[in-house]
């Protein structure tokens, strides 16, 4: 689910464009090195929860499963709600389902969607619920408002603004995935995959906060490069997968610099890597499914197709899983 109100990257040089003449920063810097041409917000004031259970009551609509059969729902969202009580038992509520659907938040940087799912179908396997459903829901606004006023402030530097650069380029928007037990009716096969982490010295390359992020920006795309390659490589390895056999790669995307580099280091051609960020930047966890949502609409990914979901969150944690469509 899109949100409502577009913000270009001129439009953030502009409110920054005092900044960037006092620190001699060149206009067209965000479109320049991140290929992001614009990113999308919500109303002011909305909450994470809000459009989670907007874009969960559109999934459970699409699949036609009944809300009182949805046994569990984890939300994976970045951005909460508050610290306490969970995002995931709000959009509980907002959604009325079941008092015996499990609720719970998992948490894992850009890769939460991909692990949600991966909860959901383990409990689907292990016949605790037959239908589940995975929600995040992510805002940007703040962020971004607070870091254009930072950046704006007297003791704005250039490291501060290459450090800050990547909380310019998040956008907003919200996903939802309804998984349920194989009844051999005709349906999009989740399969799985593997996931691998490299958190030893790497968990400081991208912090994030409500109101800000700061990021080692080389650090992270080489560390993320150097994990992504090792953990496709052992995928490759433990699943027979090849690399080749799939005809769509839907990857948790954050610039043009690191969505190149990653079909690169797999040896293939970037037509098979589907562009979100141009238009909606870096949503998080949100990027993967709507990714896939996408390539779905615009006929890119059509029946049958094999399609891969890849992804790297800070931490570092690196994820790769199969769907059959």
């Amino acid at each position: 689910m899109d949100a409502p109100h577009v913000v270009t990257s001129a439009d953030l040089e502009e409110r920054l464009a005092e900044a960037f003449g006092r620190l001699k920063i060149s206009n067209g810097l965000l479109e320049k090195l991140a290929g992001i041409v614009e990113r999308r917000v919500w109303d002011p004031g909305t909450m994470p929860s809000e459009v989670a259970a907007r874009a969960g009551e559109e999934a459970l609509a699409r699949s036609g499963v009944a809300r009182e059969e949805i046994g569990a729902l984890i939300n994976t969202s970045v951005s909460r709600d508050h610290l306490e009580p969970s995002t995931a038992s709000i959009v509980h509520g907002r959604m009325e389902l079941s008092p015996e659907a499990v609720n719970f938040d998992v948490g894992n940087a850009c890769l939460g969607f991909l692990d949600g799912m991966n909860v959901v179908s383990t409990m689907i396997e292990a016949g605790e619920i037959d239908h589940g459903l995975v929600v995040a829901g992510e805002t940007s606004r703040f962020a971004m408002d607070s870091t254009v006023a930072r950046l704006s402030g007297p003791e704005a530097s250039r490291a501060m603004f290459h450090e800050q650069f990547a909380t310019l380029t998040v956008g907003s928007g919200a996903v939802a995935m309804v998984l349920s037990r194989d009844d051999g009716s005709d349906g999009h096969r989740y399969l799985g995959g593997l996931g691998r982490a490299s958190t030893a010295g790497n968990s400081g390359l991208c912090i994030g906060q409500a109101d800000e992020m700061r990021t080692d920006t080389k650090g992270l795309l080489m560390a993320g490069m150097e994990l992504g390659g090792r953990t496709w490589k052992e995928a490759v390895a433990a699943f027979d997968w090849d690399a080749e056999g799939y005809d769509t790669y839907c990857l948790h995307q954050v610039s043009k610099v690191h969505t190149r580099a990653v079909a690169d280091q797999m040896g293939l051609p970037i037509e098979r890597f589907p562009s979100l960020f141009p238009r909606f930047g870096n949503i998080g966890p949100a990027g993967v499914p709507t990714v896939l949502s996408k390539a779905v609409e615009d006929g890119t990914v059509t029946d049958g197709s094999r399609v891969m979901l890849m992804g790297v969150g800070s931490g570092i944690n690196a994820a790769a899983a199969e769907v059959v469509w």
